[in-house]
């Protein structure tokens, strides 16, 4: 059974809503004093264990007042930046996976799939908060024209930049140029986790890097800008022997494998007539080494918000989520193999998730 989800404590989606009300001086879920702009930097992959872990190579990032807050549930970028830039849950917004089923198409991935079935406009079902207030987002140029960015950040001015320091140093531009809200998207440490590990030399050099790009960022911004530095998800490694192959067996039934190594979703086939074995046989398998729910249950938990009817039959009939830090495939050959730092699944290491405050909301 998965645990449940406390409806106390702040979470990824209360973040840019209280920046926008922090704008106007209004009551808001983090606290926020009234700030003239706000900047947003979000940092893919920093998990609130693995800054600690490594605070040493981030002195101005673990100056500042800093308090974890809970990312969501599935900890994957596409819900998660959805939550957070819509300030709603998956069971609301619709994104629920990292792949996910399109009823009647088939699993498509959340962040690149889009067009057909996925119309950004629809497929995503909660307003950008972007475009209700003067807003820029700075990202690299790949995602500038994406669907997943036409979802989640419409209405907001984009400007690419490609790295982390060309990123933040068009963020302070932009602070300059106007009030309102800032977003700068750091994807590097992620893309260097999921290859190398967030425990490599390579993560630590990108982590020095950011680091010293925000100290950067606190220096030049001007007068009245509140700063905040959040991310999507933390990261664990996962070592190869702590890769566990699903027995052929426990996929008769399953029609659609969606999700990721660390949380897959099972579509059932609505002909199986054996659900409910296979639900026993997967328990069995894992035992204590994942959690272990049906749709229904995940649904009870809370951990996906209200979840509208429309968004039901994306979300998988089962869905197992690792435990520590093992990762499940269907197939030997999978690609996803190759990935030494991962995340998805419920472990505080993947859901707590750092939120610095800097500037004008130092001492809040």
């Amino acid at each position: 059974m998965l645990p449940a989800a406390s409806p106390a404590g702040v979470r990824l989606a209360d973040v840019l809503p209280s920046q926008i009300l922090a704008l106007r001086g209004e009551r808001n879920a983090l606290g926020l004093p009234r700030a003239r702009r706000g900047v947003l930097v979000v940092v893919d992959g920093l998990g609130a264990a693995n800054l600690a872990a490594r605070a040493g190579h981030a002195r101005t990032l673990a100056s500042g007042p800093r308090r974890g807050i809970v990312s969501g549930f599935p900890t994957t970028t596409a819900a998660a930046l959805t939550s957070l830039y819509t300030g709603t849950a998956p069971g609301a917004h619709g994104i629920v996976g990292y792949d996910a089923l399109v009823p009647g198409v088939g699993v498509r991935n959340q962040l690149r799939d889009w067009g057909g079935a996925m119309e950004p406009e629809s497929w995503q079902r909660s307003a950008p908060l972007l475009g209700t207030v003067p807003s820029t987002v700075v990202n690299e140029p790949r995602y500038a024209d994406s669907g997943f960015t036409r979802a989640t950040l419409r209405g907001a001015r984009y400007v690419a930049a490609r790295t982390i320091d060309e990123r933040v140093d068009a963020a302070i531009e932009a602070a300059h140029a106007g009030d309102g809200i800032v977003s700068c998207y750091v994807p590097d440490l992620d893309r260097i986790g999921h290859e190398r590990g967030w425990q490599s030399d390579g993560w630590i050099d990108a982590l020095e890097r950011l680091d010293g790009a925000i100290a950067r960022l606190v220096d030049r911004a001007p007068s009245g800008t509140g700063i905040l530095v959040t991310a999507d998800h933390g990261m664990v490694d996962v070592p190869e022997h702590r890769h566990l192959l699903v027995p052929p067996a426990l996929l008769e039934g399953v029609a659609h494998v969606a999700g990721e190594p660390r949380c897959l979703q099972l579509h059932r086939d609505p002909s199986w007539t054996g659900w409910a074995a296979t639900v026993d046989a997967w328990r069995d398998w894992l035992g204590d080494a994942a959690w272990v729910a049906t749709r229904d249950e995940l649904v009870a938990s809370g951990w996906l918000g209200s979840v509208d009817d429309a968004v039901l039959p994306r979300i998988g009939d089962l869905v197992v989520a690792v435990r520590g830090t093992g990762a499940l495939y269907v197939r030997e050959d999978d690609p996803a193999r190759g990935m030494v730092g991962q995340h998805g699944s419920l472990t505080s290491e993947e859901l707590r998730v750092p939120l610095v405050r800097l500037g004008a909301y130092a001492g809040s």
